[in-house]
């Protein structure tokens, strides 16, 4: 008897101490979401340069693969530029899952996930991705009408991004003046104070091959 109280004491603690895992919106909710998985060539989406007001590659290095409904950035060939989707939210969760190519070596993979950017993306605002690594806020806002850069990375409540290779999902909640990122199963950070309203939501290429699958958007209604 004793023994069994001490496994179930130790099974106890063990479950305790594993990290929260809260259900994603999309299966909480499946009803009122809309697929903008991009069209043939991209249909649906815009290629933008970061930065802002200079040329694409003629390069396209964005490939879909309509069959198995995954998005490749091929990283490297594409350089460094963001695909918008074609039109603007106000509130509104945003759900995607991705993951990198896992490669040779030691790279810092980077790439991210944005929204309420302004069309040309000179205001941006970020999900960070990385190889077990990443799950912040950060981005180029408007404080007090001017526009700052706000980086969460400290305030990060949780490390939940999976390895390289590893499929993660991402939802970002916006509501207001709250930006909040969900990341494999609980919150991880949180901007409460946003000052744009609406924008644009896009994915970013950043010189590392990352794939994208079941992005989703749900609108949702403006508090009265």
């Amino acid at each position: 008897m004793r023994r069994w109280f001490s496994v179930l004491a130790i099974a106890g603690l063990l479950a305790g101490a594993m990290p929260a895992q809260e259900r994603s919106a999309l299966e909480s909710d499946p009803k009122g979401w809309t697929d903008i998985f991009p069209g043939a060539r991209l249909k649906g989406w815009t290629r933008i340069s970061i930065p802002p007001g200079q040329p694409v590659k003629d390069y396209a290095g964005w490939k879909v693969d309509a069959k198995n409904k995954v998005l490749l950035c091929e990283g490297d060939k594409l350089g460094h530029e963001w695909l918008r989707y074609g039109r603007e939210f106000s509130d509104f969760i945003l759900h995607v899952e991705w993951r990198f190519h896992k490669l040779e070596g030691s790279p810092r993979y980077n790439s991210g996930i944005f929204v309420r950017n302004s069309a040309d993306g000179v205001i941006w605002h970020q999900a960070q991705t990385g190889n077990a690594g990443g799950g912040f806020l950060f981005g180029d806002t408007l404080v007090n009408g001017e526009k700052q850069r706000v980086n969460l990375s400290k305030q990060i409540k949780e490390q939940r991004v999976k390895a390289a290779g590893e499929w993660n999902t991402y939802e970002i909640h916006a509501e207001g003046r709250t930006i909040r990122l969900w990341v494999n199963g609980a919150v991880t950070s949180e901007f409460t104070e946003c000052e744009v309203p609406k924008g644009y939501v896009g994915l970013e290429a950043e010189g590392f091959p990352i794939e994208f699958r079941n992005i989703r958007i749900k609108p949702l209604k403006a508090r009265r």
